[in-house]
């Protein structure tokens, strides 16, 4: 609705109650590049809500990046599901889901929330610092999203069967309405052209250091990996941080994905 959407100042906020939840996309589609958002998460009792930031193409068989700030009953304590899905097949191959909690409270400051795709990786981030990597292990027969523009969108909405607790705890209406706040959404990429042919906009895409939108940085030699200082950051944040991976719950995957064993 759009009542749920108020812009305060150089503020926007994003409102949930019993009657609509909200949310926003951009206005064109990228293939590659980094979307960055700046959220101060839902105070207090935010159980059963779950605000998102997230790329994602269209389509049954779609590629999507999911960052879910799962509420709680207890303000700070907030989970932080990051998600990547992919075709082909059913929806359980976008089900590869990890949970990780923060070390900073998210309801108390702004933070930024990223997205980094280049040919080479997918890179979670959290102020900068990774928190997970999909790496194009395409050698190994294993799919890589590199032929599907995507969208970058942000919501807030309920889904108290499943986002709190297992879906014990539910959403308590009366703390409503629920409020997230955004400072800055940032997008910089190979923006896809209304209309643009597909070959065309892949090779546009892939294949040139440099387009309409100037260098393009997020495709640098520099970028095809982490660096020695963000791996030693991903090691830390996974070691101390990390509370659910898929690729270690051999009661969904008996046999594990193939991209858990590269």
């Amino acid at each position: 609705a759009s009542d749920h959407m108020i812009y305060d100042g150089e503020l926007l906020k994003l409102k949930l109650d019993n009657f609509s939840g909200a949310g926003f996309a951009s206005k064109s589609k990228y293939l590659y590049g980094k979307a960055t958002v700046e959220i101060k998460l839902v105070e207090g009792d935010s159980a059963g809500t779950v605000t998102a930031f997230y790329m994602s193409s269209d389509g049954a068989n779609h590629h999507e990046f999911d960052f879910e700030f799962l509420g709680n009953t207890t303000g700070p304590t907030y989970l932080l599901l990051s998600s990547q899905g992919h075709p082909p097949g059913p929806s359980a191959t976008y089900t590869r889901g990890q949970r990780m909690d923060l070390w900073f409270d998210p309801t108390a400051d702004f933070h930024a929330y990223s997205i980094l795709w280049n040919p080479r990786q997918v890179v979670f981030l959290v102020d900068d610092t990774p928190v997970r990597v999909y790496a194009n292990h395409e050698d190994s027969g294993i799919m890589f999203p590199r032929d599907q523009p995507m969208g970058v969108y942000s919501s807030i909405w309920n889904a108290d069967d499943w986002a709190t607790q297992g879906g014990r705890a539910k959403t308590d209406w009366s703390h409503a309405p629920f409020v997230a706040a955004y400072r800055e959404v940032r997008i910089d990429g190979c923006e896809w052209g209304p209309g643009e042919e597909w070959t065309a906009g892949i090779k546009r895409c892939s294949g040139s250091e440099w387009g309409k939108e100037g260098r393009y940085w997020w495709k640098e030699k520099g970028l095809e990996a982490l660096s020695v200082h963000q791996s030693h950051q991903l090691m830390w944040a996974r070691a101390n941080h990390l509370m659910y991976d898929y690729c270690a719950d051999t009661a969904r995957f008996p046999v594990p994905p193939v991209e858990c064993k590269v």
